[in-house]
């Protein structure tokens, strides 16, 4: 099988509420293995509607207008007949999706041959013409003129704005986030001191010059001696001047009080300034700082957190968009459903902590997460969910912390 045929389609959703669409998402994700990743609609191979939404037919008239060569899969409780649509019958099931997604596939593959064809006969068609006008001129070959980019060619350019989730499975991803060498996460004791401050680091410097930026409702420039950062708040976007690997590398360095001192925020008039801005180095605000929470944390839980307190999340993380950490979804779908300790999550998936407190980590740098303090928090206790047989040092660990606990 060719490596294109074996990428994902990138999918559009319309029609769909809060929860659905999570669950549309969870459904591509898991049962259908990955077959198609949600995109926003710009970068979107295939749109997926519910054609039993109210608006149903005024969305179906809008995409056909603004991407006419795009398949259109359509679910409906009803058995519908559309013209150039792709039908799926409600309550959607994997086999029927996965047909329906492998139909578009050969629609999207059969437009670009045509588009590939209809190409190269026109790049043979101004050749002739060029060849022919050569003739009865005469000295050097006249440029052709580059038409003016418009504002949806600029949006294209930002590359690292638009790149879709990277999921890691466990065997990468330690490399991926580095190593905290004082720090045996196989060891309970060390487990439950395995905190940091992102107040020390990078990222917590970021998240204020952001919080700055947005209630000011102005660009400025974050100065750290490093790299230079602009934080965009109209946008939420970010520009920084490095690669991922640089970032990845100054994340996990602390700053220290003498350096940190040395570090301000600025306004920045863009239309004045000599800054630069090249296109391609706009990131996402929301998924840059997922993954410098990620890279800052290392496999450690923020120090604002108690650990043995739960922890409940506010909203569903946009995994399309950001780095999804081994057992993200899992993680998400269990918190969902109550609050719970991190341990406890960690001992109910039969994973390790460091999974638990970097995706924690993240989620907190996005004000995902919360402490559960509330009344009702502890009113209702989550559902009981059996553990795995993975679980013996996790049970050790709250054993000690509940002893602990009662010692005092």
């Amino acid at each position: 099988m060719k490596e294109q045929d074996k990428a994902p389609l990138q999918a559009a959703l319309y029609g769909l509420d809060g929860r659905s669409y999570k669950t549309m998402v969870m459904f591509l994700q898991g049962p259908c293995r990955g077959a198609a990743v949600v995109v926003e609609p710009i970068d979107a191979d295939v749109d997926i509607i519910d054609a039993d939404h109210t608006t149903a037919k005024t969305i179906f008239e809008e995409r056909r207008e603004a991407s006419p060569e795009r398949p259109i899969i359509a679910m409906s409780l009803e058995n519908l007949k559309l013209d150039n649509t792709i039908f799926v019958k409600k309550p959607v099931s994997r086999d029927g999706l996965l047909a329906a997604l492998d139909q578009a596939k050969k629609l999207i593959d059969q437009s670009a041959r045509k588009s590939s064809n209809k190409y190269t006969e026109q790049a043979i068609s101004k050749t002739t013409s060029r060849q022919e006008t050569s003739e009865t001129r005469t000295g050097a070959a006249k440029t052709e003129q580059i038409p003016p980019k418009n504002i949806d060619e600029e949006e294209r350019k930002k590359i690292t704005k638009h790149k879709t989730a990277k999921q890691f499975s466990e065997g990468g991803f330690s490399s991926y986030i580095g190593f905290v060498p004082d720090i045996d996460f196989d060891d309970k004791e060390q487990v439950l001191t395995a905190s940091y401050n992102p107040k020390n680091y990078f990222q917590g410097y970021v998240k204020s010059a952001i919080g700055v930026a947005m209630s000011k409702a102005r660009v400025v420039k974050l100065n750290s001696g490093w790299k230079t950062l602009l934080i965009f708040p109209h946008g939420h976007e970010v520009w920084l001047d490095a690669d991922d690997m640089q970032l990845r590398a100054f994340a996990g360095l602390p700053i220290n009080n003498a350096s940190g001192s040395a570090i301000s925020l600025s306004p920045v008039d863009i239309k004045n300034s000599q800054t630069n801005v090249a296109m391609d180095k706009f990131q996402s605000m929301e998924a840059f700082l997922w993954k410098l929470a990620i890279w800052t944390s290392k496999g450690r839980y923020p120090s604002s957190l108690d650990i043995e307190q739960p922890i409940y999340l506010k909203k569903w993380p946009n995994m399309t968009r950001l780095v999804v950490t081994p057992h993200a979804l899992r993680i998400s779908a269990l918190l969902i459903r109550g609050p719970r300790t991190m341990l406890n999550i960690a001992e109910v998936l039969g994973i390790k902590p460091q999974y638990v407190f970097v995706f924690v980590s993240a989620c907190q740098a996005l004000d995902l997460l919360g402490q559960a303090k509330r009344t009702d928090d502890q009113l209702v206790a989550p559902a009981e969910i059996t553990a795995t047989l993975k679980s013996g040092l996790f049970k050790k660990i709250l054993n000690k912390l509940r002893a602990s606990k009662s010692a005092e």
